[in-house]
């Protein structure tokens, strides 16, 4: 499977900037597989596909501000430095990337803050553009974190080309987001409303929760052809026994197991055992999903619609089909569906 394969012409204007007024009321395709045939619905419209036995399995990471901007010492430079994860609490020690990255070396010191509250020095560069930050901060962990969240702001994805605003830091995080670590939201999930939860769970529906620290290599370009020359990012998962239960339960009873986004079908495809059945698991996946794959536990999907030639739109081809979501996303750029984090959502059953 080739790169080239999953290029296509996207209309800037079908980009999501912003997410629909209520979470559960963005559009939603349904593909059935076997068929192919598409419905257009929308998203509380879930309740007619989903009853008894059913499990939706869902993402519970917490996306943290994690983009903040600095100046640099001496010249006063701006400096957008992205948090990615924590290396070390003891000694503050962040793995982030900076931009723009020539302009800054070991040694340099940056200031964050009207009053320059928080000062951070260079002590390795990690990658071609990461860095090593070690924070320096008189106080304790928690009043640390307090303050370097304080100066941060929602990490919107680049292609979401506006500031951020006040409505982002609710938008961009799932209701049920608890487990903080993830540098990007869990997308198919922001569509879940309370509301339509309780009526999925009156329908007898079950909801379990794993966890993906969903960070940026879902949006790294992919430089080869060949995608079985491509490497993915880690990223930390958690899968425990009550997940396990849940959806075993559901595999064994004939249930529908819906994977509710990328994040979730890649981490339960990591943690699944030789007899097609999911295990617990607590360490990295660099699972790269691309077609043909055959999936082990999902029986359905939930997912946005992504763009041209990302990681995301290769798994979501894996799973339903690479000619028929090929297909799919040309039916919902002439219907003129939004695409991206805030877009709306495909269900493949």
């Amino acid at each position: 499977m080739k790169l080239s394969k999953f290029k296509f012409n996207l209309p800037n204007n079908l980009i999501a900037i912003h997410p629909s007024k209520n979470r559960d009321e963005a559009r939603l395709m349904v593909l059935h597989r076997k068929t192919g045939e598409i419905e257009h619905k929308i998203f509380k419209d879930l309740l007619g596909y989903f009853g008894k036995k059913d499990v939706f399995v869902l993402n519970n990471t917490r996306v943290f501000p994690a983009r903040l901007y600095g100046n640099k010492e001496k010249t006063g430079a701006r400096i957008e430095v992205f948090l990615l994860r924590e290396l070390n609490a003891e000694m503050r020690l962040w793995d982030v990337l900076v931009d723009p990255a020539r302009k800054i070396r070991i040694g340099n010191k940056l200031y964050f803050g009207e009053d320059d509250s928080m000062v951070a020095e260079v002590i390795d560069n990690t990658t071609s553009r990461g860095r090593t930050l070690r924070f320096l901060f008189d106080g304790n962990h928690d009043d640390f974190k307090k303050t370097l969240y304080s100066l941060g702001e929602t990490p919107l994805p680049k292609y979401i080309d506006r500031p951020v605003e006040p409505e982002d830091e609710e938008r961009y995080q799932n209701i049920f987001a608890t487990e903080e670590g993830a540098v990007v939201a869990p997308a198919a999930g922001l569509h879940f409303s309370r509301e339509l939860m309780r009526r999925l769970e009156i329908n007898d529906c079950t909801f379990t929760y794993l966890t993906v620290h969903s960070g940026l290599g879902n949006f790294r370009e992919i430089d080869v052809e060949d995608l079985t020359k491509h490497k993915m990012d880690s990223e930390q998962m958690i899968i425990n026994q009550d997940v396990v239960e849940t959806v075993n339960k559901a595999k064994d009873e004939g249930g529908q197991i819906c994977a509710v986004g990328t994040s979730v079908m890649r981490a339960i495809e990591t943690a699944v055992s030789t007899d097609g059945h999911l295990k617990e698991y607590e360490g990295w996946t660099n699972k790269f999903i691309f077609p043909p794959y055959d999936f082990s536990l999902a029986t359905s999907m939930i997912t946005n619609f992504h763009l041209p030639l990302s990681t995301l739109l290769m798994l979501t081809a894996a799973f339903g089909d690479y000619d028929q979501v090929m297909d799919a996303y040309q039916v919902a750029i002439k219907e003129k569906y939004q695409f991206g984090a805030y877009g709306d959502a495909m269900l493949i059953l």
